[in-house]
């Protein structure tokens, strides 16, 4: 009976090397085309888990958690000083698919930092920013700017409590000029006051008020105001009432009996 001879199936050479090139669990550093180079954990050949990234470019390094090759959950990431050489921290906090998000504190510079939510890599929900100037603002912020309710604390003492939006006073809102001992409450629009009352404050270690009298208050041309305002108003009823209202009291006026 003749022999039959089995030959052993011989892989190609790709296929092992595309095995053992496979990173899953934890690895040594692995360097990358672009000269970046990662220290960590490993899934299905993405970035999972702890691990430690230094970008050549940016000349930066992230430190903390990775979720399927991105940035999520708790790290920290410094740029590195041109002068000495050690790495500055920037931001610490959370993370969410490559950008800042949930609660965290980023450092602008030594003397200006922001601490509180960010959402989608920008600062919003609640926080506290501390400028260099010495001003500091603490209350609501939506895609970078002021935005809800929020005090902003001048660097001259003076400060704003009440609603923002797009990083301007606007709504109702306090301020309160602590260098002439007033404090202006009323109705902003895009920082600038449109409504309200001025009046001298009461508080210990308060100016002398007299130094910075009130003036008084006039309309310029009352007439427009009203066209304006009449303008504003959608129901007929409303137009007739306050157009009746004003006749009558310009009629009383003119007879002095007002």
């Amino acid at each position: 009976m003749p022999l039959r001879k089995t030959f052993r199936r011989i892989e190609a050479l790709w296929r092992d090397w595309d095995t053992k090139a496979q990173k899953s669990g934890l690895r040594s550093t692995v360097y990358s085309v672009n000269g970046d180079e990662y220290t960590g954990e490993w899934m299905d050949n993405m970035k999972h888990g702890k691990g430690a990234c230094i970008y050549k470019e940016a000349n930066a390094i992230y430190q903390g958690d990775w979720i399927r090759g991105k940035r999520s959950g708790c790290g920290t990431y410094a740029i590195k000083s041109p002068s000495t050489g050690e790495y500055i921290r920037v931001y610490a906090g959370n993370w969410k698919n490559d950008k800042k998000h949930g609660y965290g504190t980023y450092y602008f510079s030594e003397d200006e930092y922001y601490e509180g939510g960010w959402e989608c890599g920008q600062r919003s929900g609640w926080g506290k920013m501390i400028y260099a100037n010495g001003d500091v603002y603490e209350g609501e912020w939506q895609s970078d700017k002021y935005c809800g309710q929020g005090i902003l604390f001048s660097a001259n003492k003076n400060r704003y409590e009440g609603s923002w939006k797009d990083g301007m006073k606007h709504g109702s809102g306090k301020f309160y000029y602590m260098d002439t001992g007033k404090i202006y409450d009323g109705y902003w629009i895009m920082d600038i006051a449109k409504c309200g009352t001025l009046e001298d404050t009461v508080w210990k270690d308060a100016p002398d008020t007299k130094k910075h009298p009130i003036p008084e208050l006039k309309v310029a041309d009352p007439k427009c105001v009203l066209e304006e305002a009449i303008r504003g108003l959608t129901s007929p009823v409303q137009k007739l009432n306050i157009t009746l209202a004003h006749t009558m009291a310009m009629l009383l006026d003119h007879c002095n009996l007002k």
